[in-house]
């Protein structure tokens, strides 16, 4: 396997990534991998280390830590197409807290395992999703999700709190319940149709769950060309408890509040209210009135195991 540059985030997982980056170290040294590892210091630099790994000819850079970790780094590459012609395939260690992208691709979530991934390097080439709008009118890349709505106040919230899994998750939801229970109403135009809804939120899902383990579009594929877009309609404080499990267990279809289509371009508009809105995570604004998501099909390779055919 060529050399690897390792992206490693100590801050992923409230710290909890500083903790495990010597014995990520260790696992790579034993494995025999060829690899640098550098820490990030400050938000925003995963970005510039991959810019910089793809122009250098790094023909694989990892992201050790969680969703926002990836984010960065395949941002990073990303930017370096317009500077370089090498194209390094993304991998990625689990050290954060939700690591629901490497879930999505079937990255194990233990080190150990991996890290043995890594080095099979089987490769799975994927779509990514492009969001315009908020506070990023130049764009930003994103590889599982973009969420408007509840989604994005509960990311907020979720950041605020110690790493206790899902349950911080499910503490971040029920302070949204009481800060954010009333969506706006928009207009949301997806290829060459278009609906006007109330809303609670509206997910854009390249892979399939968010939040640690919520199957919020369970049989989203990452590389069909399509996002699935999940539509729920506004509700009661009440009935986004009685949701919750459906969620958590991938049955939501089934609830007459939610709809969910198929599309490779969506545009959101506030027709009343604005548009909270995150990607992979990362807060793209709290007010925006418009936001455009649109698929760029099998753009990147990733170091996974091959899903099984069946």
């Amino acid at each position: 396997m060529p050399p690897i540059k390792v992206i490693a985030n100590p801050t992923a997982g409230h710290g909890k990534a500083a903790r495990l980056i010597p014995d990520l170290e260790r696992e790579l040294t034993t494995l025999g991998l060829d690899y640098e590892l550098v820490r990030t210091e400050r938000a925003g630099h995963g970005r510039e280390i991959a810019r910089q790994a793809a122009r250098d000819g790094y023909a694989v850079v990892v992201a050790a830590g969680g969703d926002g970790t990836m984010n960065e780094v395949l941002n990073g590459l990303m930017a370096a197409r317009a500077e370089s012609p090498n194209r390094p395939a993304l991998g990625v260690i689990c050290l954060g807290r939700g690591n629901d992208f490497a879930a999505c691709v079937d990255i194990p979530a233990d080190l150990p395992s991996a890290c043995r991934a890594l080095q099979a390097d089987q490769r799975r080439t994927i779509d990514i999703g492009r969001i315009t709008g908020g506070d990023y009118p130049q764009g930003r890349y994103f590889a599982n999700n973009a969420g408007m709505g509840f989604d994005a106040i509960g990311t907020i919230e979720v950041v605020k709190l110690p790493e206790w899994g899902m349950l911080s998750f499910m503490i971040a939801i029920l302070k949204t319940i009481v800060l954010y229970y009333k969506g706006p109403t928009v207009r949301i135009d997806y290829d060459d149709q278009s609906l006007e809804t109330s809303t609670l939120m509206v997910l854009t899902m390249n892979g399939k769950r968010m939040g640690t383990g919520f199957q919020m579009a369970p049989d989203s594929q990452p590389d069909d060309g399509l996002f699935d877009v999940v539509i729920v309609r506004q509700v009661s404080r009440g009935r986004i408890l009685t949701l919750i499990p459906h969620f958590i267990q991938g049955t939501q279809g089934s609830q007459p509040e939610l709809r969910t289509l198929q599309a490779a371009r969506v545009t959101i508009t506030a027709l009343e209210g604005v548009l909270p809105s995150q990607a992979d995570g990362e807060i793209i604004c709290v007010a925006g009135k418009q936001l455009t998501m649109e698929v760029l099909p099998r753009q990147i390779e990733v170091i996974c195991p091959m899903p099984d055919p069946a």
